[in-house]
């Protein structure tokens, strides 16, 4: 057995624990998540929304700056009928002409009005071109014409106006019912000359811009939710929840240079990610594992997910706040632990659990505190078969009689079922979730490979979690920003030891 000296620890580990913890969602707030996910898409999307508003603006300037501008001119003809005099003469007069109007309106874009025309100002088209340009109108219950013309230059349009409607008079004349005498029964007056336009009325720049404008943003906002709708990364927390209702009791902000520095509670105890690897610790003792036991399996659905130097910090955090705890490279596949915490990996767990090495030869004391790191030893050809053995079972019920947590670096779930047999002879599994890296896919599927096996889920840890931006809201509670220092002195007191030539059996017995 080993010996260890009394220490305050930083809190009561026998403690009640709450049953809610931090990162659990309140019923409360259920009813504003859908509103919470609109303005987070919008959050997320601004630049992008932004950058599609401004070329839509900037299309549209550019496209009523490289348009000709166009004129309308416009002459009006009044439509009258000859008649006796009398009062129902006049009420037939009335009627007629204004049946006509209609027909006369409709006679203006034809070659017999235009050709004139033509002909007369010696433009360079022909009919069909001058259609174009013509239109003509006839409001409902008058007798009124309205001939309106647009083209680039506005003396033309003003003068092909003035001559279409003096044309349109002189073929209704022509064309009209004749009295006895042989003068038409219908009279065109033109009773508004056209005059030369000193505006153009297309492009309209403040509408086209505002057009522009409104379009850039709807394409900006539809295609901003349609790539949050087919984004299926877990990102914030929300994810998390909508796929399990097991709490997160951490989150771990992301760091560039996390492979260069992995014990960062160690090398920079000051800093916000070594902050949240505290607030993990704390969330971590107030955990309801409904055991006295605390021995829990880190793990992840995939790989570099961050599960190694999570479980290596946490367990610093651990010690550095007075715990007896045992860091275990359960990872018979690819272990990590003894590279992190630079201690002998030659010898470890394998060694042990195959019956080659006693625990207290391979295990390493690390540090000036009370945590022991055992490696995970030579890749044994059976990883599963070991880790599910009883051999395990019993080392795991000695482990949590001498330390107060026994923490576990386990393989990813999904590539292997290491992980899955392993946390069923523990308190619980903790998953690593990469934010941005996990697919909500591979997590539903790592929590269902715990589940079908019966092992526990005592919750998740965000990894890789974004410190600035909209990806980063509500992650304030996990510690970041926040610029504690040392906690109560204990970080000073974790340097890790120098091990080149180490040899093994360093672990302090009872007596020795």
């Amino acid at each position: 057995m080993w010996q260890y000296f009394p220490a305050e620890r930083w809190d009561d580990p026998g403690r009640p624990a709450t049953g809610t913890l931090q990162g659990a969602a309140t019923s409360g707030e259920g009813c504003r998540v859908e509103l919470r996910d609109y303005i987070a898409v919008l959050r997320k999307g601004w630049v992008f929304i932004l950058v599609l508003a401004l070329v839509g603006v900037a299309a549209a300037a550019g496209f009523s700056l490289v348009k000709k501008p166009v004129y309308a001119a416009s002459a009006q003809v009044f439509v009258s009928t000859e008649t006796s005099g009398s009062a129902s003469d006049l009420a037939q007069g009335n009627t007629f002409t204004q049946q006509r109007v209609l027909t006369y309106s409709n006679l203006v874009s034809t070659p017999i009005v235009l050709l004139p025309v033509i002909s007369s100002l010696k433009l360079d088209m022909n009919a069909d071109q001058l259609a174009t340009m013509v239109s003509a109108t006839a409001p409902t219950s008058t007798t009124l014409i309205s001939i309106s013309v647009e083209g680039t230059d506005p003396v033309q349009a003003a003068n092909i106006a003035n001559a279409t409607s003096q044309s349109l008079t002189n073929v209704v004349q022509d064309i009209e019912a004749t009295d006895a005498s042989g003068k038409s029964t219908v009279k065109l007056t033109r009773v508004k000359q056209a005059d030369v336009p000193s505006t153009p009325v297309s492009p309209n720049v403040p509408v086209n811009v505002a057009l522009g404008l409104l379009v850039g943003l709807a394409l900006g906002i539809g295609i901003a939710v349609l790539r949050e709708t087919l984004d299926n990364r877990v990102r914030t927390e929300l994810d998390v929840e909508k796929i399990s209702d097991k709490p997160v009791i951490g989150g771990i902000a992301y760091d560039a240079k996390a492979a260069e520095r992995p014990l960062i509670v160690q090398v920079d105890p000051r800093s916000p990610r070594a902050e949240s690897f505290r607030t993990l610790r704390t969330n971590l003792q107030f955990l309801d594992i409904g055991t006295g036991a605390r021995t829990f399996v880190m793990t992840s659905s995939m790989q570099s997910e961050g599960k190694s130097t999570t479980v290596a910090n946490l367990a610093i955090a651990l010690d550095s706040a007075g715990f007896r705890v045992i860091l275990i490279d359960a990872d018979l596949r690819r272990p990590r632990v003894a590279e992190y915490m630079d201690v002998e990996g030659n010898a470890g767990l394998t060694d042990v659990l195959i019956g080659r090495a006693d625990l207290e030869d391979v295990a390493h004391p690390w540090g000036r505190g009370k945590l022991v790191v055992l490696p995970a030893g030579p890749i044994p050809p059976n990883p599963s078969e070991l880790l599910g053995s009883r051999a395990m079972q019993d080392l795991i019920e000695r482990l949590e009689q001498q330390f107060d947590y026994v923490l576990f670096d386990a393989p990813p779930l999904l590539p292997v079922t290491d992980a899955a047999i392993l946390a069923k002879k523990a308190s619980g599994a903790i998953i690593a979730v990469a934010s941005g890296h996990t697919h909500k896919g591979q997590l539903a599927a790592a929590i269902a490979s715990l589940e079908n096996v019966g092992a526990p889920i005592s919750g998740f840890v965000i990894t890789k979690m974004p410190v600035k931006g909209p990806g980063a809201y509500g992650y304030g509670r996990y510690g970041y920003g926040y610029g504690y220092g040392q906690d109560d002195g204990a970080t000073a007191s974790v340097t890790p030891p120098k091990q080149p030539g180490k040899k093994l059996g360093v672990l302090r017995r009872a007596g020795r």
